[in-house]
């Protein structure tokens, strides 16, 4: 029996401390067997600080919500990764940034421990709805059945992959984008901006722009969730090289985007396209979108191209 479990909610706090312990101690795990010389905990700090850097102490703390002392201790033992540059104008404030050996260990994490360890835990809550505590006993199982590593090594090298923005991906994400959207249509003005200033306009406001990546063909395609107003998220600037059509990389690439969006709580989706784009729209369909024309009437002169509104929908 499971005394944890059995003393009832009241405990929760307890178990959700022991699990967290059991996934830390696992990716612990995993990172000695990549020859990661970093812990679990630490990889938080180094990926957001690539994302938002330069970044004061207490601004990384705020991102992540973690008390200011605990990050403080945790950049101690990164100095061979991090490093704390002056301000632009203010010679007494610094802000951190990641130095090259940081850079170099955010590509290895980027492209051999994220796209390894996030289907293996995926496995773990995989068709859970419902009840809390029985679903918290059902990943309390699974784990103690398999743990992430034996998972990781089951499954062999991902085929495709995830990653997140960083400045050396601005490029591809003009690139893929201006590549579909000339090939249909024409670039317009608000096609311009966007490209050209992805950190300011989409991820400085709370947006995320994703790439999806092959070990072949390298970044192949991109997608982003841009804040826009009313509580509305837009899934917007998805695209796919031509030389990667076929691989079902549109398929992944959206998917993992809505859960994205999901776990960061953004309830309220939409997107706006054009009728020439038919096969775009099947998928979209398919994954749970509708035709919505309130959203059309809201958002559908952004783009004097669109003719087609849809939200999302789960399990539409």
């Amino acid at each position: 029996m499971d005394l944890l479990a059995s003393y009832g909610v009241g405990f929760l706090g307890s178990r959700l401390k022991r699990l967290a312990e059991r996934m830390q101690a696992d990716a612990a795990e995993v990172a000695r067997w990549l020859d990661l010389p970093v812990q679990p905990a630490q990889m938080s700090l180094l990926l957001t600080i690539r994302l938002h850097g330069p970044i004061s102490v207490g601004e990384l703390a705020e991102r992540l919500g973690l008390a200011q002392p605990t990050v403080t201790r945790a950049l101690g033992t990164l100095s061979d990764f991090v490093e704390a540059r002056p301000t632009p104008g203010d010679a007494r404030s610094r802000r951190l940034a990641l130095t090259a050996s940081g850079q170099a260990l955010l590509e290895r994490v980027q492209t051999e421990l994220l796209p390894r360890i996030d289907p293996a835990a995926a496995e773990l809550v995989e068709g859970l709805s419902g009840d809390f505590l029985r679903n918290l006993a059902t990943v309390e199982a699974r784990l103690e059945e398999r743990s992430l590593l034996t998972r990781m090594r089951a499954a062999g090298p991902p085929a495709m992959w995830i990653r997140d923005f960083s400045d050396d991906l601005a490029e591809a994400f003009h690139r893929i984008n201006a590549e579909w959207i000339e090939d249909m249509f024409a670039l317009e003005e608000n096609d311009v901006t966007l490209l050209s200033r992805p950190r300011e306009l989409i991820l400085d406001k709370g947006g995320v722009v994703l790439f999806a990546q092959t070990p072949e063909l390298g970044v192949v395609g991109t997608c982003a969730l841009m804040v826009s107003k009313d509580g509305w998220v837009e899934l917007t600037k998805m695209g796919v090289l031509k030389s990667a059509r076929g691989l079902k990389v549109g398929e992944f690439l959206l998917a993992k985007t809505l859960e994205r969006a999901a776990s960061l709580g953004m309830d309220k989706v939409y997107l706006l396209t054009n009728t020439k784009c038919a096969a775009a729209i099947h998928l979209y369909e398919k994954l749970g979108f509708v035709h919505d024309a309130e959203i059309m009437a809201k958002f559908g002169a952004r783009y004097e191209r669109c003719d087609v509104a849809m939200s999302y929908r789960p399990g539409g």
